[in-house]
Order: C-alpha cells, then structure tokens, then sequence
C-alpha cells in the first residue's frame, strides 16, 4: 500500500514487527502523538501475540504444561483475550480456512522467526501432512479470559492480527485526537475518523511484481494477502506462509495477491488470506459476501468483483 501525501493531511512511515508501518492524520499537528501512540500499540501486540519472542503470552501458552487430558488452562492479557476472540471468529467467519492453530506447522516448515530472519533457503524438508489441532478446539470465556487448549498448541495469530491491530489503533487515535486516521500495517490498512475530502487514496499493489491500482476509501478497511510475500526454499520446494489448515501445506497457488475491502480490515484480512486457501472457488464465495476484492492469478491475469473498480494507473 501507499499513502499520496497531500495536504492537508501528514504521513510518517517506519518498520515494526517486520512490517512497513504507514500513519497518516488529517491534522498535521498531531501526527506526532499519534505516532507515539501507534508505535505503543504496537508493542504491546508484540509482548502478546508474537510466537517468534520467547517471553510473549503467545510463547509461554505452547510453554504451558498440560492436564491429565492433554490440555492447558491459563489465564491471558486483556489484549490476547481480543486478539484470539478476533482470530476465533474468523475461523466461524471462513468456516476454518482461517485457522489460529496452524502456528506448530509452520515453524515445521521453517518459518520459526521473524522473516527477514528466515533463510531463503536451505535443505530440503518433509512436506507431509501434519496435525493442525483445529480452532474448534479452543476454548475461551471472554468474561474471566480464560484460555483452554491442547498443551503444547502454538497459536498463530499472523492472519488475523494485523487487521484488528490497524482497526485498533486507527479507532483509538481518531477518538483520542479528534482527526481523520489511517493506519496501514504491512499493507493491512484501516481507516476512522472523518477523511479527507476525497477519501483516503490507496495503492494496491501486486506482491508479485504486477501492474497495481488506486481506490479511495472513507471507512473500513483493506487487506491484501500474497503468496509471493513471505517465500522461502527448502530443498526444492517453494514455499510461502499462507498454509491451507486442511493439509497443514502452503495453499495451491491459484491467486498469487488477493485484496478485499469490508467494513474493518481485520475482516478484510481474513477474507483475503481465505481467498488464497479457496483458490477456484474464492471469487464466487467473496461475491457471495458482496466484498469487493482484486484478484491476481498466478499469471498476473487481473479479477475484479463486487464493484471493486477497474484497474487504473498507479501514481509513483
């Protein structure tokens, strides 16, 4: 994603998490708190949700000894609560295709850290079918925020995280500082507050190095999912992060980008990395939902549906 910098609004871009953080108000003297708080925000998903710390909530739950049944109980941060309630209600949402409990299975296939740590490549590795537990398995009482699933589970909250993260912050920041946000956290991008006269205007790319478009939005968000965006090789195989749970393998490359629109990003993310899963069947499905989305196929040929708009130049 890019965000044109036009008055009256102000932008600032920096790296977190691994991502490209992109923050834009439409009152240029308050860019600086909002940054404050976003990059406060952000960290403190980090010390929740990574699985790649050693001393996050998510690490010390795969940490968690088990019950006589094979489970673990524990008790979890306000923050991890919403985080894994999100993730928990899309997998309902893509009747399992987006799963939190893929996390074992990718670092399996080599994605255990933060991924411009990840070698790009090196020897080869099974790819067989591995157990996924399944997010039917997860149980959480949001009222005492206790969590209870398999001993030895790793989450993975990367599918679901980011959207909820941008809608989170970009909420707070318009409420808190009376301004029109947007907030993009590796291309995950939410919207709140009154916009610009003409909208937020947004590139989208695609991951794979093909042509890209611009829309404008005033409200919600958008997500792009690629499996061109995090690949790495192991032996012969290719292979990328967005793993079908079914198989517990990289999903088929039908779609090498997809982008949705909804009304929150944290939405759209889901959708976009359950369109990559669906593969043939993921523009019928999105139609079926009415989310306007841009869908790149393998050979770069472009799909659009659900009034999102014909592909126009994108600006520099």
């Amino acid at each position: 994603m890019q965000i044109p910098d036009s008055e009256p609004t102000a932008v600032t871009a920096w790296q977190a998490l691994g991502l490209l953080v992109q923050l834009g108000v439409t009152v240029p003297g308050a860019i600086d708190e909002a940054r404050q708080m976003l990059a406060a925000d952000l960290a403190e998903l980090d010390v929740a949700c990574s699985r790649f710390r050693p001393d996050s909530e998510v690490s010390a739950i795969a940490r968690a000894p088990g019950d006589v049944a094979g489970m673990c109980t524990v008790t979890v941060s306000p923050l991890l609560a919403e985080a894994i309630a999100v993730a928990l209600r899309a997998a309902r949402l893509t009747d399992g295709d987006v799963d939190p409990t893929v996390g074992a299975a990718l670092r399996e296939l080599g994605y255990d850290r933060d991924f411009g740590q990840v070698a790009p490549a090196a020897g080869p590795v099974q790819l067989t079918a591995l157990h996924v537990p399944g997010w039917r398995v997860i149980e959480l009482d949001r009222a005492t925020r206790r969590l209870r699933l398999p001993a030895g589970a790793q989450l993975d909250l990367g599918a679901t995280a980011a959207g909820w993260a941008a809608d989170r912050a970009a909420d707070r920041i318009a409420k808190e500082l009376g301004c029109g946000v947007l907030v993009s956290l590796g291309g995950d991008t939410s919207v709140a507050g009154e916009p610009p006269d003409d909208g937020w205007r947004i590139g989208v790319r695609d991951v794979g190095g093909g042509a890209g478009t611009v829309i404008a939005i005033r409200d919600g968000g958008v997500a792009t999912s690629s499996i061109a965006a995090r690949t790495w090789r192991r032996g012969g195989e290719v292979l990328h992060h967005i793993l079908d749970p079914r198989t517990a393998l990289p999903a088929a490359p039908v779609w090498r980008t997809v982008s949705v629109a909804a009304a929150s990003c944290a939405d759209a993310n889901a959708a976009a990395t359950a369109a990559i899963i669906r593969g043939r069947y993921a523009p019928g499905w999105l139609a079926s939902l009415g989310l306007p989305s841009r869908l790149v196929a393998a050979d770069g040929t472009v799909h659009v549906i659900a009034g999102w708009p014909q592909d126009g130049p994108l600006q520099p």
